[in-house]
């Protein structure tokens, strides 16, 4: 299959050399008001328009991720207004997200309304995602708690797969990649549906023989992966996703979905090589909405998300690993349902009452001393506009079997003015709840490595933002500051306590403008992510967190070809608590190309790191330099 996909990308190759100075049709366009304007879900669990979240939200569409020609999420989300990436390593390598400065820990992530994320350590697996079967990206920045409940404290990120379009066609569609390190990537799909049905599959693979993840010198310095391992660490991912609905006449509506990614990834770690960890991620879901009266709406939600790892040291299954991090395999389990009801008190007035139930289990050969945990909350939120004015007022409150009763709560309002001048205020709270190896790791060595006494981690944020959209440019302002307490941190014997707090303020600004042709959108984004606990490291910042991020992408179409840049710059950050180990600040650029040679064919060319940056965002762990790929792409055109 690789060999195929190479030579694929050769003959791709040649047709891109013709191509050097084009870019594609269907680039986005960023600075147009029609796609400010598009309709959203995540920030209240209602469909709105962006306007009337009351709360920042960022939009990527599929175009926008044909334009930009990612390979990974790290490629598409690094830059945006409040985000950091932080990866071990390259492809596959493990990955981390920190939202508005808050822990990887504190941001929701769903696919398809489904939560994810696995329940021993929190996290979501992001380097196991595959950008080719994502439809659409919300991002919403800031507390989401008092709807959602535990996690939300930096925002949440809802990950939409592909589906099929409306329109009576039946669309096949199709995907080769090649590249640097031996990259070879693949997807093919068929979708399509009609006024009442729709449907989509798509298969998709990738491989890439990688680079060392860890730099030499980590075992000298006793950092990174601890030894020097000059071998590249290959990855290997399968995924395929389905999902499927049908619409009745009178506004009945079941839908289905389904993804699953397994890979297989090298690891440094080990001198002598043989270092696998073999992955896996399952996300299902059902959804049924309908209206027994005019005014009343009623979804339910069903779904399953499950996380697993097995691993190899040395070519042999993994006994014994380092402290709290699971040994040999972890199979993380979480079923989920909900019942919301959304009532329509007057004009412009919307109430929303739910119930949400979870419940998460590990199975382990680490012997858990709890295997299992559930949580049902129960929220309610009212939307209203009065004039120029909007209101949203939420409360949620959550039991949950180990932590027992939390509650939380936000408020918001916001003002339209003239010329598209919109201005919003907020202030809410949200939490996270301690993780099983938080609450449930058995001892190691005879030492105690959970505290089943654990409180949440909470937070209280409050924020201000403006807004300004006109025909052919945008701009956005947001100001916040964020307090978290009770922080969950680990002493010297990896015991974890709440002995910590954190204040982060921040400023996002945001700016698009079509200019002659170009569409342009730049993102900053500066935090002061500062440890507020009085203690030893008072002052410092919270590690891996620049203090300044900025992004600009700029993209121009001319027919059939397209041609576009990124540039991206973060400064100095820290790998550790103590500010001991200092990240560099850096920056890269990327250039990119496309050429549509006929309506349904079209071939895509990027430069990542132009200029072949060094830099880590992991204290020494490598970070790829200057890669070239190229796509052969089917996308039948609307006839």
């Amino acid at each position: 299959m690789k060999k195929t996909l190479l030579a694929t990308a050769l003959f791709g190759c040649t047709l891109a050399a013709t191509a050097a100075e084009s870019p594609s049709p269907g680039s986005a366009d960023a600075a147009n008001p029609e796609t400010l304007d598009t309709t959203v879900v995540t920030a209240t669990r209602t469909a709105i328009t962006v306007d009337d979240a009351l709360a920042p939200v960022t939009v990527i569409t599929r175009a926008d991720i044909e334009r930009l020609q990612p390979v990974s999420l790290i490629d598409l989300l690094q830059g945006l207004p409040g985000i950091t990436m932080v990866q071990s390593g390259g492809i596959g390598q493990q990955t981390s997200l920190f939202l508005r400065g808050t822990n990887s820990t504190h941001t929701l992530v769903l696919i398809d309304g489904v939560r994810i994320g696995n329940v021993n350590a929190g996290l979501a697996a992001f380097e196991q995602i595959p950008v080719e079967q994502i439809e659409r990206i919300e991002i919403v920045r800031g507390p989401r708690s008092s709807l959602y409940g535990a996690d939300a404290i930096g925002g949440v990120i809802q990950i939409f797969t592909r589906h099929g379009q409306r329109d009576g066609s039946i669309t096949p569609s199709l995907s080769v990649t090649g590249g640097s390190h031996g990259f070879a990537g693949s997807q093919a799909g068929l979708s399509g549906g009609d006024s009442h049905l729709w449907y989509n599959v798509s298969l998709g693979g990738e491989y890439t023989s990688g680079f060392p993840a860890c730099k030499m010198g980590a075992a000298e310095a006793g950092a990174g992966c601890f030894v020097d391992d000059p071998r590249d660490d290959a990855y290997r991912n399968w995924n395929g996703a389905a999902n499927a609905g049908y619409r009745w006449d009178d506004g009945t509506e079941l839908a289905f979905t389904w993804l699953r990614s397994k890979s297989d990834v090298e690891y440094a770690g080990s001198p002598y090589g043989g270092n696998l960890a073999v992955n896996g991620q399952e996300v299902a879901g059902a959804r049924l909405s309908f209206s027994p009266l005019e005014a009343w709406k009623i979804t339910l939600n069903a779904g399953q998300s499950r996380d697993n790892s097995t691993t190899y040291y040395q070519g042999d299954y993994y006994g014994q690993y380092y402290p709290r991090t699971p040994t040999g395999y972890a199979d993380s389990r979480r079923n989920q349902a909900s019942w919301q009801n959304d009532i329509a008190l007057a004009d412009n007035q919307l109430l929303t009452v739910g119930v949400d139930y979870q419940q998460e289990h590990i199975s382990s050969a680490t012997g858990y001393l709890d295997s299992n945990r559930g949580d049902t909350g129960t929220y309610a939120q009212y939307q209203a506009t009065f004039g120029q004015n909007e209101l949203q007022l939420s409360a949620r409150h959550d039991h949950n079997d180990q932590f027992g009763n939390h509650n939380t709560g936000a408020i918001a309002w916001g003002y339209a003015f003239d010329h598209g001048l919109h201005l919003s205020a907020s202030y809410g709270s949200a939490f996270h709840a301690p993780t099983f190896n938080d609450l449930y790791y058995p001892p190691f060595g005879g030492i105690p490595s959970a505290n089943p006494n654990l409180r949440p981690e909470t937070s209280r944020n409050a924020e201000v933002d403006l807004t300004q959209k006109q025909d052919g440019w945008n701009w956005g302002l947001s100001v916040f500051q964020n307090r978290i307490s009770d922080l969950i941190t680990l002493d010297a014997n990896y015991y974890p306590m709440n002995v910590s707090s954190a204040r982060i303020r921040g400023l996002e600004a945001q700016g698009g403008v079509n200019l002659d042709g170009w569409q342009v959108q730049g993102y900053l984004t500066l935090l002061r992510p500062k440890d507020d606990d009085g203690g030893p490291n008072d002052g410092n910042l919270l590690p891996r967190r620049p203090e300044q991020s900025f992004r600009v992408d700029a993209d121009r179409s001319f027919g059939a070809f397209g041609v576009g840049a990124s540039f991206y710059a973060a400064g100095k950050r820290y790998d550790d608590l103590a500010n001991q180990h200092r990240l560099g600040g850096y920056s890269t650029t990327d250039l990119r190309a496309s050429y549509a040679f006929t309506a349904d064919w079209k071939v895509e060319a990027r430069l990542a790191n132009v200029f072949d940056r060094q830099y880590e965002t992991a204290y020494y762990y490598n970070q790829p330099g200057r890669t070239f790929y190229l796509t052969l792409r089917y996308s039948p055109a609307a006839h």
